[in-house]
């Protein structure tokens, strides 16, 4: 809950379909879901069916007559639209509903801000927020002075919107270059890892889709893991260790979500490459949530935006213990190496995904069989440590060991 001092807001969703279907309704479902998060409480929504989104006031005439008198009979503080706003239409609604007016890009701003606890967290969400704010700055003046604080006021605050653009820009400035120096430092850290040679893969998914579950679970750490969007935000690495001594760097990712505001796939582009670092992906699923297949295709676009493509893909359907055990056999990913079905929550399936992961590195790593005399044993603790020792026999010539090593390291076996 947002700590104001004061009840949490009211407040009216509003969004514009231009498909058919219901997309519009499950959009605002989640937006719900955003405002319960950030410390709001919906109160009512509004959907306009129009080909296109109004460039001035968002929604047509008829609706906005139709929006004030909501405002009215559900005494709400406000209204959340489900695009992004341009600063016109910013303006414009505030003069039209002499209310809070924010959109989905706000309250997902705010979410961040609430959840940064890393300084790098912390300076890439005020940067993703001060951009935002900057080409706003004068709807926003208006409508946060009006109710004094409440969603959208986290992080960089009132106090910094009541400066002028300048002082915006200049403290645009100085966080890029703190980003800049944050990311030389994840760039040097990056590289002694990789100087380890142990391969990495690295979790991503939809947010609330149960990523920080199973990653405490396959790592035994003790990352934040609640039922709510953006619980996790700041990445985390930890090494977990399979069967027969395979070892593996496994990272967690800030989840994605539709409609993910550009700015903060700008500002959060450090930490989401730890990705592209990686020897595959493990794309988590909330298999108990209908929208799983429009949450796949967000994951897999924003993934593209990133240049993160190319990659073994693991997909891992969880929260099998909501699931029917007959629905199980449709679920399918046609992009992926392979797919489980799991649950993190009481451990189903988790030894066939480890199975699985294995099978990946394996494939990925050169198998060697070879006779080490005794004066070369320390050859064999290369294979335990950065590879799979499949067997190892004590001969009278050496050592006979059979294994998986990564390729970087099968050349020093033969030095």
């Amino acid at each position: 809950m947002i700590e104001t001092g004061q009840k949490p807001e009211r407040l009216i969703l509003v969004a514009v379909s231009s498909s058919s279907g219901d997309f519009a309704e499950k959009s605002l479902d989640e937006l719900e879901e955003l405002v319960d998060t950030a410390g709001g409480v919906t109160v009512g929504r509004l959907i306009q069916n129009r080909e296109h989104i109004h460039p001035g006031t968002y929604l047509g005439s008829g609706k906005l007559d139709e929006l004030i008198e909501e405002i009215y009979i559900r005494k709400a503080d406000g209204i959340v639209c489900d695009d992004e706003l341009s600063p016109a239409q910013l303006r414009n609604l505030e003069d039209i509903l002499k209310t809070k007016v924010m959109d989905r890009t706000l309250v997902i701003l705010d979410i961040f801000a609430k959840h940064a606890v890393t300084h790098e967290g912390k300076i890439q969400v005020e940067l993703a927020q001060l951009k935002y704010r900057a080409a706003r700055l004068v709807g926003l003046r208006s409508s946060l002075s009006r109710l004094g604080g409440g969603i959208g006021t986290r992080g960089p605050g009132e106090k910094k919107l009541e400066v002028d653009r300048r002082i915006i820009h200049e403290r645009i400035s100085v966080l890029k270059e703190e980003l800049r120096e944050v990311i030389r430092h994840r760039d040097v850290t990056r590289q002694k890892r990789s100087g380890s040679m142990l391969p990495m893969a690295a979790i991503v998914g939809y947010t609330n889709a149960g990523k920080s579950t199973l990653f405490n679970l396959l790592t035994g750490a003790r990352v934040l893991a609640e039922d709510q969007l953006f619980a996790t935000l700041d990445p985390s690495i930890r090494q977990m260790e399979m069967e027969e001594g395979q070892k593996l760097l496994l990272s967690d990712t800030v989840g994605f979500i539709n409609k993910l505001p550009h700015n903060l796939i700008e500002a959060f582009r450090s930490t989401l490459e730890e990705a592209r670092y990686a020897d595959m992906i493990i794309h988590v699923v909330d298999g108990s949530d209908p929208q799983m297949d429009l949450h796949m295709y967000v994951v897999y676009e924003t993934l593209q935006e990133l240049g993160i493509t190319g990659k073994p893909v693991i997909t891992v359907f969880n929260k099998m213990d909501l699931v029917a055990k007959e629905q199980e056999i449709s679920f399918k990913d046609r992009k992926a190496d392979a797919v489980f079905c799991i649950s993190a929550a009481d451990g189903q399936g988790i030894d066939e995904l480890q199975a699985g992961i294995l099978q990946i590195l394996r494939s990925q790593s050169v198998y060697v069989e070879k006779l080490f005399s005794y004066s070369n044993a320390g050859k064999v603790q290369l294979i335990r440590k950065f590879g799979q020792l499949l067997s190892e026999e004590y001969t009278e010539d050496g050592i006979l060991v059979t294994g998986y090593v990564p390729a970087e390291v099968y050349g020093q076996l033969y030095d």
